[in-house]
């Protein structure tokens, strides 16, 4: 909806969608999409149709929202799709969505999934999108403070050679954290047991420094270290994550946004506004638990996204003029702005 743009950076960067009494008109064409986008578009299309074509499919398109009805119809008309669809033999229904339609989605924090903490918290491994950087300085004999130690290799998570690693890796997805963390224990366990080395099992709560004694006995042998190099580091990542302060703060996230779907049928959303204003803080007033100026970006755009039809009128204005404000200053008192928000700005 048009309320989404609290500033106007972030109506450039997500623009109001189409629909009954919009800015744009309901249907949109290609030619009306700026010139980079729709050589996107025809680029994705040309890839779709390669990808149809290699499994002898012939489409049933439909579209959610007004991108994906364009992207649908370029590939209605592409003169090799329609040729591919006069001879393939496999049928399948293709449903095109706009990614914007579900905001909350992509901005939420969902659940208590260890694996979604991981990706999230953990630095990116370079040259790849999915996976992480585990530092790897506590197998080592290397004392150092430095968390961005670049002397050792970093680990990651995939681990293809490794089924204990790979087993551990579906539960981090698949199971609660606290269930997760007590199958990270257990793989620990069972491999100190195997390489003979002095492990103690202790029942009860699984800590971050209960995982990195266990971790400690293998690093001095390095036959073990080589056997089990693989569940090693997702070990190491999971401890990196729970200790991570970001990972407190995606707690916080969560509780947020479960009360605001409680609350969302008794509450209007200036309320909603006037109670987030306290809490955007310039750089010199925060502290490592408040929410940075990203931050307030992510839960203004999850507010806006399950709020659905917002009701406008002065009260709406005013409490938006001063969120606007109060993250205004704060964006323009950052020291050093992020890479997102010189984006932004």
């Amino acid at each position: 909806s048009a309320e989404l743009c609290l500033l106007p950076a972030l109506a450039a960067l997500l623009p109001p969608l189409p629909g009954p009494g919009g800015p744009v008109p309901a249907e949109v064409g290609l030619g009306a999409l700026p010139a980079g986008l729709r050589a996107a578009v025809r680029s994705l299309v040309g890839d779709l149709d390669s990808l149809f074509t290699a499994l002898g499919l012939r489409e049933e398109s439909f579209a959610v929202g007004a991108l994906s009805r364009v992207v649908a119809a370029e590939l209605a008309s592409y003169a090799p799709a329609r040729n591919r669809r006069r001879t393939a033999t496999n049928k399948a229904s293709v449903i095109f969505v706009d990614r914007t339609l579900d905001l909350a989605g992509a901005v939420g924090h969902h659940g208590d999934n260890l694996a979604e903490k991981i990706l999230s918290v953990l630095p990116k491994l370079p040259g790849h999108k999915t996976d992480v950087m585990v530092n790897m300085v506590e197998l080592t004999a290397l004392q150092t403070t430095d968390e961005t130690c670049s002397i050792i290799a970093p680990g990651c998570l995939a681990q293809p050679n490794d089924p204990a690693a790979k087993a551990l890796w579906e539960s981090f997805m698949n199971l609660k954290q606290k269930e997760a963390v007590m199958e990270a224990r257990r793989h620990l366990v069972e491999a100190a047991s195997r390489e003979n080395l002095p492990i103690k099992m202790s029942m009860g709560e699984v800590t971050p420094e209960q995982l990195s004694s266990y971790i400690q006995l293998f690093r001095n042998n390095l036959k073990a270290l080589e056997n089990h190099c693989g569940l090693l580091q997702l070990v190491l990542a999971t401890v990196q994550t729970l200790k991570h302060p970001q990972t407190s703060k995606w707690d916080n996230f969560l509780a947020f946004e479960r009360l605001l779907l409680q609350t969302i049928g008794d509450s209007e959303m200036p309320s909603v506004l006037n109670q987030l204003l306290p809490m955007i803080k310039s750089y010199n007033e925060r502290t490592k638990d408040d929410y940075t100026c990203e931050d307030f970006l992510v839960l203004l755009i999850y507010i806006y996204s399950v709020f659905g039809e917002i009701k406008c009128g002065k009260e709406l204005d005013a409490a938006e003029e001063e969120v606007k404000k109060a993250l205004v200053k704060a964006i323009c008192d950052e020291p050093e702005p992020s890479p997102l928000l010189q984006k932004i700005t």
